[in-house]
């Protein structure tokens, strides 16, 4: 990874933290106030929310930078063709939602109301697609600024509604407000940096699908494998449930701003180097799983000797039944991230077509062990279905799906401490020469 790539990521992780102070804050505040059971149900919301979030997306999350690295030519017309076809299928899925509710939900008002305020937010999540050219510009700092005013913003939201006395319908309006912010500046900040204007073309839109498609299904896939457990557990238990499973999902991913920061940053670098020679595409894809893979590990251990105290402090004793199910996901980080770099393996390659195979079977794993494991041991048999599903789909499925099995060769010599070492002291390098 490149000193820019470190920059870039650099600018995404101080935001991150500044969000994630801001959010432990607010966050341990409003689910003490909430209450594990309308904890849950926003939480169910965002599960729900998160189920059809690719659909909107028409997986353009995965291949956006690619294009616009691609057809530099064309960056305004990829972008707004982009948005306007994301903004049609967030209408779309904001009906599905609601529909669903009803009929899944019947007689449950408030769940109901909740989950079609939450997701009003994907009109907005839609425009904030743009953030993707920030990324291939490496020009993150702008994305991070903005998310720093939008998350303060929010913040100071939430403050008010705890201070006043809100109900639930309040809260759910949140995510709505917070990418509302975040579009409209990055709207107006790429106007200006920007030296093409956006605009639409079907044609355009027509290509970008031929390629994102693949991703839309993976997406949905991938989104059952985080998601499921809240959804089945409010199902076969209660809204309870599912605010203690979150609550250990949540303290789980306090630090996962540190792995998307590093692995968007990087994925300009690796698909650019694809084109200059194998040995230095491979070198850096085996460095960023190595990088990914320590950061996980070292946040598992952490986890697991010290859950009992980030429940405590982040949610108080209400929260007790948090503890063991954080202990036991926390190791998914592992293997879920390995997950998402092998994603950028496998466009670099040109293998999306698999990406059905991969992610249907490891969604149908990981809805009937759910059901099975929260059956025979509640919450914390989501836990434990969560890590096995990670483990299966994005490590054993290498192995078993020839086509796709050489990134699994790449990923095993990123267990080598030896790459980590080499990778540690060339970041040390360059300050040793400005020395000199």
């Amino acid at each position: 990874m490149s000193n820019s790539v470190l920059k870039n990521a650099s600018w995404i992780i101080g935001c991150r933290v500044m969000q994630s102070v801001l959010g432990l804050f607010v966050g341990m505040l409003t689910a003490r106030y909430l209450g594990p059971s309308n904890y849950g149900i926003i939480n169910y919301a965002a599960a729900i929310v998160a189920f059809v979030t690719p659909i909107m997306q028409l997986g353009f999350r995965n291949t956006l930078v690619h294009e616009i690295i691609n057809k530099p030519d064309r960056e305004g017309k990829t972008v707004g063709t982009a948005l306007v076809f994301n903004l049609m299928s967030a209408a779309v899925c904001i009906v599905g939602i609601a529909i669903f509710v009803f009929v899944a939900n019947k007689g449950e008002k408030e769940t109901i109301i909740v989950c079609i305020l939450y997701s009003m937010g994907l009109l907005f999540q839609a425009i904030e697609m743009i953030q993707y050219w920030f990324q291939a510009k490496l020009l993150s700092k702008y994305t991070s600024l903005v998310s720093i005013v939008a998350y303060a913003v929010v913040s100071a939201y939430k403050i008010y509604l705890l201070a006043s006395g809100k109900n639930i319908y309040w809260f759910a309006l949140s995510q709505t407000l917070d990418f509302l912010i975040i579009s409209i500046l990055l709207v107006l900040i790429y106007k200006r940096k920007s030296s093409q204007r956006l605009s639409v073309s079907f044609s355009v839109g027509r290509s970008m699908l031929a390629v994102s498609k693949h991703y839309i299904v993976s997406g949905v896939m991938v989104a059952t494998f985080g998601y499921v457990g809240s959804i089945v557990l409010k199902f076969f238990m209660n809204s309870e449930a599912v605010g203690f499973y979150s609550a250990a999902v949540t303290c789980n991913a306090v630090t996962g701003f540190i792995y998307n920061a590093i692995i968007d940053s990087a994925r300009p670098s690796i698909l650019e180097s694809k084109s200059a020679g194998k040995d230095n595409y491979e070198k850096k894809l085996i460095t960023l799983y190595c990088v990914i893979i320590f950061i996980a590990f070292m946040q598992s251990v952490v986890m697991c000797i010290l859950g009992k105290y980030v429940v405590g402090v982040l949610y108080g004793r209400a929260y007790t039944q948090s503890v063991l199910p954080l202990q036991i996901i926390c190791w998914q980080n592992v293997f879920s991230y390995i997950g998402t770099v092998r994603n950028i393996w496998i466009l670099a390659e040109g293998k999306q077509k698999y990406l059905w195979m991969i992610n249907l079977s490891g969604a149908i794993f990981s809805i009937v062990l759910n059901i099975v494991f929260v059956l025979f041991f509640d919450i914390v048999g989501a836990a434990i279905a969560t890590v096995l599903t990670q483990l299966f789909t994005n490590v054993i499925l290498g192995f078993v799906i020839r086509p796709i099995s050489q990134n699994n060769r790449i990923l095993l010599k990123a267990f080598n401490p030896k790459i980590l070492i080499d990778y540690l002291r060339e970041l040390r390098t360059p300050k040793k020469q400005i020395k000199e």
